[in-house]
């Protein structure tokens, strides 16, 4: 049964010659206490030699290991050895001690900090039992003199990385002349054992209670309920260490102390080091035992994965021929290519599902930002019915129009067409961003062993990409030219003059209908507030006013805008009165008042214009009416546009790309005389396929002692 922990021994030497002590809970003692609870002392009697650090403050600042293993000649030489020096026997234990202090400055650190790096330390000997146990450091609160401030938090945690170990015994050390609901060991045991199945309770310093108290009641576990009890030891004294008392004659003095001591002599034989150290040894046998299935199991799955990820990483370069390093350069580059043509495609195995990418970004690249972009865009945008006006005053030279110009139309919907340009060129660099992230992406872990070949081929795709996005670019900007190159007032879907007139005659009529339904409705409540006769007397008066008002007949819209109306509604003409009024005056006298009206004129349309110039009804229909018509072109185009771009960038970046990208691949690096700079392997993965092989063997080794024991 022995073979057992020699076995579990030889599994923590395997596992920790490559710092694997992670991956494989394997069955120990883990001791666990406050400090100055006497921990160091127990260990030593279980060794029955010094050779623990010892001092004032937190002097433990490194789990350690102690594999102690039984030498079966009873006067064979006791010696001592560390993993981390191979080939090397202690038989001083003097040199142990500074071994293990030296070790702990090393990556601990001159000060009072901790590691989490376990010290590896077996003990050969006749005087012990086959045990695997790990020293902590002992809990503590208060930091004292250069310990951290936080040292509480990085001892706790240090200690609960061990005992959540679930194949672990917990070795709970409490001192027994302090109170057990105060012990630390305890309480940071039942956070991870609740219900006390693989706790051991241990007391120490029984003998330095107060005279008539005892912890019979602990030791019988009515106190404390643990599955594997509490077991009472009594160590050296400080006085005792100082006077170097042999350790036999410590274990004697323990044994007479609770064969005679009237509370615990009923329990003597349940008491002592030499009792817990069998206890813990049947324990940890039983233990072990039971755990043994569960380990092959877990070293199984283990070899299996890293079978697996050793083989991701491949055989070292250096070991392929010659002849072999074309085509697999020619695999890899197939393997880029195509990658890089699944995620437009939408058919790679490795899609994201946290984020759009690829081909799907670029259908709402198409679908959503630039859509969205060209319709935030408003027909009229930054042009006001001032810049209307203005543009048809301009057109019309010195003479007055009787249509609105087509001129003064062309003049101002083109630079409207323009407002087209910038998005849409941003919907180009957005599908070439694009496109450069699925490059970067387009990685295999074997080809990420090949840092060179990696960049190559990034730089290469990238190199595509951007002679694609210039031609792919000036086509779109030349899409926005040809449409302001012509402007086709024939367009079938175009609203044109007659229809623009049309509707603008019909809101006209609408507002007149309204118009003329208030005016009703506000002469009845007029009526209803006067009394009858009064009434009679303002209804005969309103009538002939009525008749007189509607005697007059009222040309139509049109026939006012192509100049139908009379020429007193006509300002260019002037009034009839004015003409009738102004017979043949002297020359002077009319030039005169002519250059003072110019004089007017121009003073008010000069830049210190503090008035604004007040348009006419003939000038806000015309407005509306460009206004009209401009919207009614620009969605036209808009809608054009947004359907050309999509697919001038698909045909001129997209495709091309995915189209041409093996065959650039493969004419810029498959070059004989470039296989062995591009096969340079990385030296980061060179170590990991090292230390996945050694790990590999170590998990080997360890299933096939599990097997051998079982």
């Amino acid at each position: 049964m022995n073979d057992l922990i020699e076995l579990t021994n030889k599994l923590q030497a395997v596992v920790s010659s490559v710092g694997a002590d992670n991956t494989l809970d394997l069955p120990l003692i883990t001791v666990v206490g406050s400090q100055s609870s006497g921990k160091s002392s127990v260990l030593e009697t279980l060794v029955q030699r010094d050779f623990l650090p010892r001092g004032s403050g937190i002097v433990t600042r490194r789990p350690l290991i102690l594999q102690l293993v039984t030498l079966t000649q009873p006067d064979a030489i006791e010696y001592g050895e560390f993993l981390h020096i191979k080939d090397k026997k202690f038989f001083e234990f003097e040199e142990i001690r500074q071994e293990i202090e030296r070790e702990t400055s090393r990556l601990a650190g001159g000060n009072k900090g901790i590691s989490r790096m376990p010290i590896h330390l077996r003990v050969y000997s006749p005087k012990v039992l086959n045990l695997t146990l790990v020293d902590l450091p002992g809990l503590t609160k208060i930091p004292i003199g250069d310990q951290p401030n936080d040292i509480e938090k990085q001892i706790r945690s240090l200690v609960m990385d061990f005992i959540s170990n679930p194949n672990s015994i917990i070795l709970a050390v409490t001192p027994a002349n302090s109170d057990l609901v105060n012990s630390d060991s305890l309480k940071i045991a039942r956070q991870v054992d609740p219900e006390g199945k693989r706790t051991i309770g241990v007391l120490t310093k029984l003998d330095l209670m107060d005279a008539g108290t005892n912890a019979l009641d602990i030791l019988s576990g009515r106190s404390y309920p643990l599955k594997l009890g509490f077991i009472g030891v009594v160590n050296r004294s400080q006085q005792d260490i100082l006077t170097n008392k042999p350790m036999a004659n410590a274990l004697e003095a323990e044994n007479e102390f609770f064969q005679h001591h009237p509370a615990y002599k009923s329990v003597a034989a349940r008491c002592g080091t030499q009792y817990l150290s069998k206890q813990l040894n049947t324990i940890l046998l039983a233990h072990i035992k039971e755990k043994l299935p569960e380990l092959r199991t877990k070293l199984s799955t283990l070899i299996s994965q890293t079978q697996q990820e050793l083989n991701q990483y491949g055989e070292p370069t250096r070991t392929t021929e010659p002849l072999h390093r074309g085509p697999m350069i020619l695999r890899m580059l197939t393997k880029f290519s195509n990658d890089f043509v699944a995620a437009i495609d939408g058919t790679s195995s490795e899609m994201s599902t946290k984020e759009l990418c690829g081909g799907a970004r670029i259908y709402y690249i198409f679908n959503n930002v630039f859509g969205h972009a060209l319709e935030s865009i408003a027909a009229c945008s930054n042009l006001s019915n001032h810049d209307i006006r203005t543009a048809i005053r301009n057109s019309t030279g010195p003479r007055p129009s009787l249509f609105v110009p087509e001129l003064a139309f062309d003049l101002l919907v083109r630079p409207q067409i323009k407002l087209l340009e910038a998005p849409s060129l941003r919907c180009v660099e957005l599908v070439y961003e694009e496109l450069m992230k699925v490059c970067h992406n387009s990685d295999t872990k074997e080809l990420l062993r090949y840092p060179r070949l990696h960049q190559r081929l990034v730089e290469v795709v990238s190199e595509l990409l951007r002679e694609r996005l210039s031609p792919t670019s000036s086509y779109v900007e030349s899409l926005i030219s040809i449409e302001r190159a012509y402007i086709n007032t024939n367009h079938p879907d175009f609203l044109g003059a007659a229809g623009a007139m049309a509707n603008l005659e019909s809101e006209s009529k609408k507002k007149k209908k309204v118009e003329s339904k208030r005016r009703q409705h506000q002469q009845q409540q007029n009526r209803m507030s006067f009394d009858i006769k009064e009434n009679g007397n303002i209804n005969e008066n309103e009538t002939n006013s009525d008749l007189s008002g509607t005697s007059a007949p009222k040309d139509s819209f049109l026939n006012y805008f192509f100049g139908g109306a009379g020429k007193n509604e006509r300002p260019a003409l002037g009034s009839q009165e004015m003409m009738t009024k102004v017979q043949y005056a002297p020359p002077m006298s009319v030039n005169s008042m002519m250059e003072s009206e110019m004089i007017k004129k121009l003073e008010q349309a000069s830049l210190n214009n503090e008035g604004p110039i007040v348009p006419t009804d003939r000038e806000e229909l015309e407005t509306h009416l460009i206004r009209t018509l401009i919207t009614s072109y620009f969605n036209i185009v808009r809608k054009n546009i947004q359907d050309l771009v999509p697919k001038s960038v698909m045909h001129l970046l997209v495709n091309y790309s995915r189209e041409s990208v093996q065959n650039r691949l493969v004419a810029a690096l498959y070059k004989e005389e470039n296989f062995d700079e591009l096969l340079q392997e990385d030296d980061t993965i060179s170590s990991e396929r090292e230390k996945c092989k050694a790990m590999l063997n170590v998990y080997k080794q360890a299933f096939e002692i599990i097997k051998n024991a079982m």
